[in-house]
């Protein structure tokens, strides 16, 4: 059974940081593309970043190029997101996922996990 589970998240002031986890298992870690996505209040779901199986390539929404960075550790089968420069904006519940539906299609795309919840606040 696929299961994926986030954590790190938390209460942060604006332009502080943050870094997200997700722990896989259920499958071969290290042979996917994983994606991080988000869900604002009242808001759909937007993809936040992807990371090909190797590590080797990331790719990021524009909203959050230069302050979000993606990686993984395939021998911890364990997803990252460190969070930098946070903004208000960036407040949502994260999830960490292996369907390229969050890609692709994020609006279409449903969580199986719990999430980690993000508040940016002063």
């Amino acid at each position: 059974e696929v299961q994926l589970v986030e954590s790190g998240g938390g209460l942060v002031q604006p332009g502080g940081s943050l870094r997200l986890s997700c722990a896989a298992s259920g499958f071969i870690f290290s042979s996917y593309t994983m994606f991080w996505v988000r869900q604002a209040p009242g808001k759909g779901l937007e993809w936040v970043s992807m990371i090909d199986s190797g590590g080797g390539y990331t790719h990021y929404a524009d909203s959050v190029k230069g302050r979000f960075t993606i990686s993984r550790d395939n021998a911890k089968n364990t997803l990252y997101l460190q969070l930098n420069s946070l903004k208000t904006d960036d407040t949502a519940m994260y999830y960490c996922a292996k369907d390229p539906t969050a890609y692709f299609s994020p609006t279409r795309y449903q969580p199986r996990s719990q999430g980690t919840q993000v508040t940016v606040s002063s």
